[in-house]
């Protein structure tokens, strides 16, 4: 995948918390609380179990905050990241040209439907982040906070994705994740993430958003190197077969299963299940990107989810 050259980038649409300063830390972990904690806190929390890494409170409902919060810093986003041609030589480019992409993308979608798409900030943090989900830290992983409609997001976990996961990466593999987490965006502005409760399992609503989730990203993906930016050309050139493949080897690193089995105590607790299996999470991208086709993405009326 490779970015028109002469393509411009818009930075507005990313906040650099990275070196602000984040307060003080949870040690790595995030707190519970006895509330319930909602969408986000939910799928944190199973997945972080499963890595042995979360600690129970009865101190309040949600994530646990973290001190200051960090300061904004896109000056140096905005000088590097100007068109394409920076996205194509440096990663913190090509992150906002994907973030670009993926809101352009469902912007038109909107509109052909005749609503109105909000977009939704990206930021990028080092370590430790307060959100208005709570405080989260890198261990989470990249994930959309419905409370303040933003998407969080370490960019090492791209480099984790090949060291711990096993992924093979490249650009769009790491586009599909985001793409993801901007999935969650569109439900949380079409009203699907409230049809999820709080349970976990193969069928539980928990799943059924998660997959329908890869689904949308598969749909930007069909449409990545067609979709207009603001300055009338596509973003992205192209997307190859070896592009497709390496999001797909990344969906199948990061299904409940895989995770179980390779990086928590090697057994697959299917109750525990909040995010599908492997082969759930490629068949879900396969068909949103095979099809083009949001509405295809009805996971939550699909009586097998793969």
């Amino acid at each position: 995948m490779r970015f028109d050259d002469d393509a411009g980038l818009d930075t507005s649409e990313v906040s650099d918390l990275r070196g602000g300063g984040g307060g003080g830390g949870i040690g790595g972990r995030v707190a519970l609380g006895g509330g319930g904690l909602g969408v986000v806190g939910v799928v944190i929390y199973l997945l972080l179990s499963q890595f042995g890494g979360v600690s129970p409170s009865s101190s309040g409902s949600g994530l646990t905050g973290l001190g200051s919060g960090h300061q904004v810093n896109n000056s140096s986003l905005a000088q590097e990241c100007r068109t394409g041609a920076d996205a194509n030589r440096n990663h913190d480019c090509a992150v906002v040209a994907m973030i670009n992409s993926i809101q352009d993308y469902w912007t038109d979608q909107f509109a052909r439907s005749g609503k109105t798409y909000r977009k939704a900030t990206t930021n990028f943090f080092n370590g430790n982040v307060r959100t208005g989900c709570g405080g989260a830290t890198s261990d989470t992983g990249p994930f959309y906070c419905p409370a303040d409609s933003q998407v969080y997001i370490d960019l090492s976990f791209f480099s984790e994705l090949r060291t711990r996961f096993g992924a093979q990466g490249g650009a769009f593999a790491e586009a599909y994740v985001l793409a993801h987490e901007y999935g969650h965006h569109v439900q949380n502005l079409l009203g699907t993430s409230s049809r999820v409760g709080s349970g976990s399992g193969p069928t539980s609503g928990s799943v059924r958003l998660e997959l329908q989730a890869d689904c949308y990203a598969g749909a930007w993906g069909n449409h990545a190197s067609t979709t207009p930016s603001s300055s009338g050309k596509p973003l992205i050139t192209d997307v190859t077969n070896d592009d497709v493949k390496r999001a797909l080897d990344t969906a199948s690193r990061i299904g409940d299963d895989y995770i179980q089995r390779n990086l928590g105590n090697g057994r697959v607790d299917t109750s525990q299940f909040t995010h599908g299996t492997s082969a759930q999470r490629e068949k879900w991208f396969t068909t949103g990107y095979s099809t083009g086709d949001p509405a295809r993405c009805d996971t939550f009326g699909a009586r097998n989810l793969g």
